[in-house]
């Protein structure tokens, strides 16, 4: 999956001219968090609402609701705007795009093709629902928390084991254990009692089932 996939397209842009109380009242209006500034087709700025928020005048200002109106409307976005900015590439994978968010603390970035022209915006809410979307979780499932040693063939057997009791997997993760072993998490569709035939199966792999749980189907909403 890619975040060309996710990703808003043709995003609403400002340019660095639009004034603070202009974005403000776009983003309240849009319900937007954050704002692209493209100058032509030049990406030049990134603005959020906390951005907005560092320049406005808090609760306790002595100015008159007039006055906090002129200097707002005077203050451009080129005054306030972010522009060192962190961006992904459209072709990207939405692991990448989840990296980049984590290790720079941001929830959303520019998304650029291979001309450096701003093509869309992704956010921290399509990479989640990216990733439920990744493990299948809209659909009733039953889930194998299984502990295994890292070693290879793991996969291939559990698949192996699932098709001969004509069982499908709708997803499959896994992550390091303690000492070296490996936890896979195993979502397979169905019946939950057909499905807990196989434990014995499993077992005979050398696997040790930590937990088996039947999860019910869970509605999403929105796109975020």
């Amino acid at each position: 999956m890619f975040v060309a996939d996710r990703m808003t397209k043709n995003p609403v842009t400002i340019s660095p001219e639009t004034s603070v109380s202009h974005a403000h009242e776009l983003m309240r209006n849009k319900k937007f968090r954050r704002l692209p500034v493209v100058e032509g087709e030049k990406l030049v700025g990134w603005v959020t609402e906390r951005d907005l928020r560092e320049v406005s005048p808090s609760s306790a200002t002595t100015l008159s609701v007039y006055e906090m109106n002129y200097l707002l409307s005077k203050l451009k976005i080129a005054d306030v705007m972010q522009k060192d900015l962190v961006t992904v590439p459209v072709d990207a994978a939405v692991e990448e795009a989840a990296l980049l968010m984590y290790r720079h603390k941001i929830g959303g970035m520019p998304v650029l093709d291979g001309n450096q022209h701003l093509v869309g915006i992704i956010t921290e809410t399509d990479i989640f629902r990216a990733f439920l979307d990744m493990m299948d979780v809209v659909h009733g499932a039953t889930r194998f928390t299984l502990q295994s040693e890292d070693k290879i063939g793991v996969f291939a057997a559990l698949s192996g084991l699932f098709a001969r009791k004509g069982l499908s997997i709708s997803s499959v993760t896994n992550y390091p254990g303690p000492d070296g072993s490996a936890y896979i998490v195993v979502r397979v569709p169905g019946d939950h009692d057909t499905a807990k035939e196989a434990v014995p199966d499993i077992e005979l792999l050398g696997l040790k089932i930590i937990a088996i749980n039947q999860l019910p189907p869970m509605e999403l909403q929105g796109k975020g």
